[in-house]
């Protein structure tokens, strides 16, 4: 099993902060909008720094999404900033009429998703978010695992043309991807090399998937791990290569089942390679209020649990 180093853990949400305001250094075209969260979204640097291509609209979500369509045809490159729920559930219909229909060159990104938001409850979490935006025609949807990959994706999505869904996080969680990763959408990460089985984890699961994978070596199962930090376009390349060797498959994600990456690969083994397949994620169920660590083990998406679904899957195989 490779070893990954945690360099200390931090929260995604600061390294898109981070990555935005090197951006705004880099490229006058880039703008920032946000909606009423600027420090939850850690886009105040940015602010200070570029003042002028700053614009703070209040609680007005929608109107959020519109100005930032309207910004990219005179050629700026808009990044929109709010909770995950309120980037999507609040303002579907302002993304997909003014957004994805006329393919609008806007950066979604949304921070506190899935439920380490904690605290804030139901009412402010979303596990729903990945399948809203994966539905759309041609959105790009990107979910992050650490503070470097945050910094790169949200670095690499400025250069790509065409609307983004950049979804990360509120809890400090482990980093350990490169500090100068090359962020590539759509290319899935091998984080470990395995024959019996293949764990593809996106966000705060790749590094639950790593654990689950000391635990199962040490019984003698070798996974492959893969970290899918782009569930749309999906690695179809990356994930049939890995399968065709295990012969099982295991998902692990903090979202809903349905609509999520569980939900896009089986979609893919269904018509191309029909396996034994488990899915870590929530279940047909909304969220609630407590700390974003006894959440995760309540809703079962921890590493334990990842390990139980392998031992399923591979019996079935």
């Amino acid at each position: 099993m490779k070893e990954y180093i945690n360099t200390g853990s931090k929260d995604t949400r600061s390294g898109f902060g981070e990555a935005l305001l090197e951006l705004g250094k880099q490229n006058k075209e880039v703008v920032a909008l946000c909606a009423d969260l600027t420090g939850s979204l850690k886009m105040d640097a940015f602010a200070q720094s570029f003042p002028d291509r700053f614009f703070q609209v209040g609680i007005a979500e929608a109107n959020m999404m519109c100005i930032a369509a309207g910004m990219t045809i005179g050629g700026k490159i808009p990044f929109t900033g709010t909770f995950a729920n309120f980037s999507t559930g609040r303002v579907y219909d302002q993304i997909r009429q003014s957004i994805a229909y006329s393919m609008k060159n806007v950066k979604i990104c949304a921070s506190h998703a899935g439920i380490t938001l904690g605290e804030d409850g139901a009412t402010h979490q979303i596990l729903e978010d990945i399948g809203l935006m994966k539905m759309l025609p041609g959105m790009t949807v990107i979910n992050t695992c650490d503070f470097n990959q945050t910094k790169s994706a949200t670095m690499a999505i400025a250069k790509y043309f065409g609307p983004v869904y950049l979804r990360f996080g509120r809890p400090k969680v482990p980093n350990f991807t490169p500090v100068d990763q090359h962020f590539e959408i759509g290319k899935a990460l091998l984080l470990n090399e395995g024959t019996d089985v293949s764990i593809f984890a996106t966000g705060h699961l790749a590094w639950k998937a790593l654990d689950a994978g000391k635990i199962l070596e040490e019984m003698g199962v070798h996974a492959e791990i893969i970290n899918i930090h782009t569930i749309k376009p999906l690695d179809r390349k990356a994930i049939m290569a890995s399968v065709s060797k295990t012969r099982c498959v295991v998902t692990a994600e903090e979202h809903m089942m349905n609509g999520g990456l569980g939900d896009s690969i089986g979609q893919l083994l269904v018509t191309e390679l029909p396996l034994p397949m488990e899915m870590v994620a929530v279940n047909d169920q909304f969220g609630q209020s407590g700390k974003p660590e006894e959440l995760m083990v309540k809703y079962g998406l921890e590493a334990v649990n990842i390990v139980e679904a392998v031992q399923k899957v591979i019996s079935r195989k």
